[in-house]
């Protein structure tokens, strides 16, 4: 019997396969935040904003796009001002000590953070008490990111 794959393995996959979450949630392959969405026109335009490939940054391991070169400097300046909150996951997930997949319909700002939720119908059950579920995905987010 060859141990040397099955230690190979152990010591070196299984790290990886017990890592935490990834800091932003991005596609599998492209590893494109938030869909493809422009975090900045969240709080420029109000409303969610598909980016363009023609206007992106990459930063935190991941392709952020923009809607225009003005909302990518803006990103580039203060990234940690725009991204969303919990790496772009669904921030009532993460309330919950989970994460999952977001809506980018599905959001709002509070006191100047961007929250993304998995869809509107969560998006209403987290914001009847938003301070709440903010306070307790604060609490979580670094455990998710530990783990």
């Amino acid at each position: 019997m060859k141990l040397a794959p099955v230690l190979f393995l152990l010591l070196f996959i299984s790290p990886l396969i017990h890592a935490g979450v990834d800091p932003i949630n991005s596609s599998l392959l492209r590893k494109i935040a938030i869909e493809g969405y422009d975090p900045v026109a969240y709080f420029i335009e109000g409303k969610p904003v598909e980016g363009k490939a023609d206007f992106s940054f990459q930063w935190m391991d991941a392709k952020w796009y923009f809607s225009s070169q003005k909302n990518r400097e803006l990103f580039i300046e203060s990234p940690e001002k725009y991204a969303p909150q919990y790496g772009g996951y669904c921030a009532w997930a993460v309330s919950n000590g989970n994460t999952a997949s977001i809506d980018p319909e599905a959001w709002k700002v509070v006191e100047g953070k961007l929250y993304l939720n998995y869809n509107l119908k969560i998006q209403s059950r987290w914001e009847k008490d938003a301070a709440s579920n903010i306070e307790k995905a604060d609490q979580h987010w670094p455990q998710l990111l530990a783990e």
